[in-house]
């Protein structure tokens, strides 16, 4: 069981990346997935999530607009597209799975718990 997250770099203030997390040893469709940030010095923070029995959507609010998170069930694959990025999102991002049907925003910010945390992919937004 492994989710590997990938798709990092540096980009400009105003740009966009997509990160994806490749799943193997299970399938993704069956579990929520989430993806999940960690700035030096900060604590981890939990960034999208999207649950797996309805494919809803939730977000943090600093990235509502902006994030948007996704599923290719083919590929075994989430994403996290980010768009007008902002220096105060650079961050190694990890993303994780969780068993749990995601309800509310509260389930994903912290209300459930995530396992096999993936290695995660560094996201720096600079000028």
């Amino acid at each position: 069981v492994q989710l590997q997250a990938s798709g990092g770099g540096l980009v400009q203030p105003g740009g966009s990346l997509r990160l994806s997390c490749a799943a193997s040893g299970f399938q993704l469709a069956i579990y929520s997935i989430g993806w999940f940030r960690q700035a030096p010095g900060k604590v981890r923070e939990a960034v999208s999530c999207l649950s797996y029995r309805d494919g809803r959507k939730f977000y943090t609010d600093s990235v509502k607009g902006r994030f948007t998170i996704s599923r290719d069930k083919d590929k075994n694959t989430a994403y996290l597209q980010m768009d007008n990025l902002q220096p105060e999102d650079s961050a190694i991002y990890y993303c994780a799975r969780t068993g749990y049907y995601l309800t509310r925003t509260s389930d994903c910010l912290g209300g459930r718990p995530f396992d096999s945390w993936g290695q995660g992919t560094q996201v720096t937004v600079s000028s």
